[in-house]
């Protein structure tokens, strides 16, 4: 826990960077309760306990970046804690230590480790439902154990109701080390209850649907990494050497890793979720069937080389930290995330003429003027018919195109904030299509700055349409 924490930390600001994911963390979390729960109703709802949450921190501790992703470097320890523990529980005390080792350094986790979203926290979640689920294995379980159990699962779920795979998961693993109809019959309850309490937030947020509507549909390309992991995983699994009288790395592990893979790709079927985030809970499974195997292999050497042996962990441990540091550094970088809402602020403040106006192609860019609004300071937005706060979006609501074509060919000087290639795509909607037209018509560009994904262009108005 300690050393995924250190981790965490370094490079924690990521060059004071800030991607446009976190960026929509850093918006609802500082607006007040009531137009939180007005947000909600329109767009993510599914984040909304994390957002809450994120609104408690930032009330407490002021906005800033370490306050953004700290919680994810917390939640990531406690899933490192949580994995160590497992781990040690079927597969002994180096294994233990091996897999909670392991975890933070998974590329997967890496890029959420320092991240200001909510996959972090579900990791966590489901860890420690995954430690609890090991130790009603162990013994016989108290009803206060089933029910921290419920919970776990349901605060889970609630923060991301994709995380209730894991039930299918932890149904695996029951069956697999056969478990007593007891022992099932008060799963069921626990589980039933968890996902009672997190099925209106289901239902609710299938109204909001459409937000996913950019993910693209599953081809075979993207079934490459899930089947490298699986690939991984399934060979650890052979490796591992089950302890009389505890459940099998093999048995938690494997179901932990492959069901919300393979329940991910099966729901991508019917809708396009594919994304490796929605299932980052899953890389518990993976740390602990690759923990295992080192652990397998310092048993194996204890006999004949029991001073040697102890040095497998440690080697083992810093030949993968050599070979990942370049992604290490990667991952820390603002080159890892698509775009960073925070670089054109200075762009923007340079170029600015008191009096000019802006506009934001897509109009989701405006993101960059709800994080740096003293950067816009002086600016009119003139396509803007109400802010994202009073709308309770992340986008604003915006003018008829008839209205943002009349106000830009008042304008002489105007500013565009806009993605820069090659993360740019071509206008959707009317709006964004005016503002388009009319400046390409009417102005010309005087100046153009691009800065990590985003775009910053000059407008001025040419002495005859083109």
């Amino acid at each position: 826990m300690l050393w995924t924490f250190v981790f965490g930390l370094w490079g924690l600001s990521r060059q004071d960077s800030m991607w446009r994911d976190e960026a929509a963390t850093w918006q609802v979390a500082q607006r007040s309760t009531a137009e939180i729960w007005h947000t909600l109703a329109n767009v993510d709802v599914v984040h909304g306990l994390y957002y809450l949450l994120m609104h408690g921190l930032f009330t407490c501790f002021g906005p800033g970046l370490t306050t953004l992703r700290l919680p994810s470097v917390l939640a990531t320890a406690v899933a490192a804690a949580c994995v160590a523990v497992i781990g040690r529980r079927v597969a002994g005390t180096w294994a233990g230590l091996a897999c909670g080792m392991v975890f933070g350094l998974l590329p997967a986790v890496q890029f959420h480790l320092q991240e200001g979203r909510s996959y972090a926290l579900v990791a966590a979640g489901a860890a420690l439902s995954t430690l609890l689920l090991t130790t009603v294995l162990r013994q016989p379980a108290r009803t206060r154990q089933w029910a921290a159990y419920g919970t776990a699962v349901l605060l889970t779920g609630l923060l991301n109701w994709l995380s209730l795979m894991i039930l299918a998961a932890h149904l695996t693993t029951l069956l697999w080390t056969r478990a007593g109809r007891a022992v099932l019959a008060r799963w069921t309850v626990a589980a039933g209850c968890a996902t009672a309490g997190v099925l209106p937030l289901v239902v609710f947020s299938r109204s909001q649907s459409a937000q996913l509507a950019w993910i693209p549909p599953l081809s075979w390309h993207m079934l490459i990494g899930p089947a490298v992991l699986l690939a991984i995983g399934g060979t650890c699994a052979l490796l591992d050497r089950p302890r009389t009288g505890r459940p099998s790395a093999a048995a938690v592990g494997l179901p932990l890793l492959a069901v919300p893979q393979l329940g991910l790709i099966a729901l991508s079927l019917i809708q396009p979720v594919f994304l490796d985030r929605y299932v980052l809970y899953s890389m518990l499974g993976l740390a602990l069937l690759i923990g295992t195997a080192v652990g397998t292999a310092i048993r194996a050497a204890e006999p004949r080389f029991p001073k040697a042996s102890r040095w497998i962990l440690p080697v083992t441990f810093a030949v993968a930290m050599t070979a990942l540091l370049p992604q290490s550094l990667a991952k820390r970088s603002p080159a890892s995330r698509v775009d960073d809402v925070l670089a054109i602020a200075s762009d923007v403040r340079r170029l600015k003429r008191p009096g000019n106006a802006v506009l934001f192609v897509p109009s989701l860019r405006r993101d960059t003027k709800s994080v740096t609004p003293d950067a816009f300071a002086g600016l009119r937005d003139i396509a803007l018919a109400e802010s994202p706060e009073k709308s309770g979006t992340l986008r604003a609501v915006e003018t008829d195109p008839d209205h943002i074509r009349a106000a830009l060919l008042a304008e002489q000087r105007v500013l565009l904030v806009t993605d820069a290639p090659p993360a740019a795509r071509p206008p959707r909607g009317a709006q964004d299509t005016m503002k388009t037209a009319v400046l390409d018509r009417y102005f010309k560009p005087v100046a153009d700055k691009q800065t990590r994904g985003r775009r910053v262009i000059v407008y001025e108005r040419r002495s005859t349409p083109r």
